[in-house]
């Protein structure tokens, strides 16, 4: 009786270790086949590339490499003294071209006045030379207010809130108007994105929460997701040469589950945790 009894107690636990095996095994099958969750995300952000609008050296530097910024803050300024110049030039031809419309104003209206004195073609003339002279003021003020603007232009503005990277302009530097000489990397523009099996899509929604862990850091962070790439690039398909799909004969029966980006927004971000663009981090997407 006594080993009938040992010997069921023996069964009942190897059942019960194989029942356990296999019930951690299912779960550990779902959580890595089918959960949406993967260790594959990255943070992200925009980087604005900050361009001079007028060529020129610089003569001040205001930031340092990795200084916070916030828009509008002067970043460096291009030597001015030309575009002073500029301006000044500008409104003395303003002076100039109003005197000049001035007068030929005041001559169409003299030959208006006189008109059974002067003739028609006098008079028309007088005219022509009024608007002539008006669109040379318009010009003019045109031309003062695009050198007003180089001037203020000679500011290199933050654009966004964020952090100037890799930094390393100096005073005397010539700049090139429209290339950009700057990285500031949009602080407002921080997110998480996660690049997801193809075959876990169907179960991230847009809204869902999302729980985060950046690599090298203890405290999770939350967020939610906002949206979900609409396409990505087919690596088997090319153009040809005649303009025609271009497909790969070649078939590999190990077919590998493609990856989508999945773009996450986060939530409150704790108190000590650093985050830079291009960290690791592992994402969990919840019900």
């Amino acid at each position: 009786m006594t080993f009938s009894f040992r010997g069921m107690l023996r069964i009942g636990v190897t059942l019960a270790v194989a029942l356990a095996a296999l019930g951690a095994g299912r779960e550990l099958w779902a959580h890595y086949m089918d959960e949406p969750w993967t260790r594959d995300a990255k943070v992200r952000a925009d980087i604005v590339g900050v361009a001079p609008d007028v060529s020129g050296f610089i003569s001040e530097v205001l930031v340092r490499d990795n200084e916070s910024v916030k828009a509008g803050d002067v970043l460096f300024r291009i030597d001015g003294a030309r575009f002073s110049i500029a301006l000044e030039q500008a409104e003395a031809a303003v002076e100039g071209r109003k005197a000049t419309l001035e007068q030929a104003r005041r001559d169409r209206t003299r030959y208006e006045q006189l008109k059974d004195v002067v003739s028609q073609q006098k008079t028309e003339q007088a005219r022509m030379e009024e608007a002539e002279a008006e669109a040379g003021y318009r010009q003019a003020l045109a031309d003062r207010d695009l050198a007003r603007l180089n001037l203020e232009r000679s500011e290199v503005k933050a654009p966004v809130n964020g952090t100037i990277t890799n930094f390393n302009l100096r005073r005397g530097d010539y700049l090139t108007a429209g290339k950009a000489e700057v990285a500031l990397v949009d602080r407002d523009s921080l997110r998480v994105e996660g690049y997801f099996e193809e075959t876990k899509l169907a179960r991230i929604h847009v809204g869902a929460p999302v729980s985060i862990h950046l690599m090298g850091q203890a405290t999770p962070l939350e967020g939610r997701v906002e949206s979900i790439a609409a396409g990505i690039e087919d690596r088997e398909r090319t153009v040809g040469n005649g303009l025609l799909a271009n497909i790969n004969p070649t078939f590999s029966w190990a077919r590998l589950a493609q990856r989508v980006p999945v773009r996450i927004a986060l939530g409150t971000i704790p108190e000590g945790v650093t985050l830079v663009a291009g960290l690791t981090a592992t994402v969990s997407v919840g019900p």
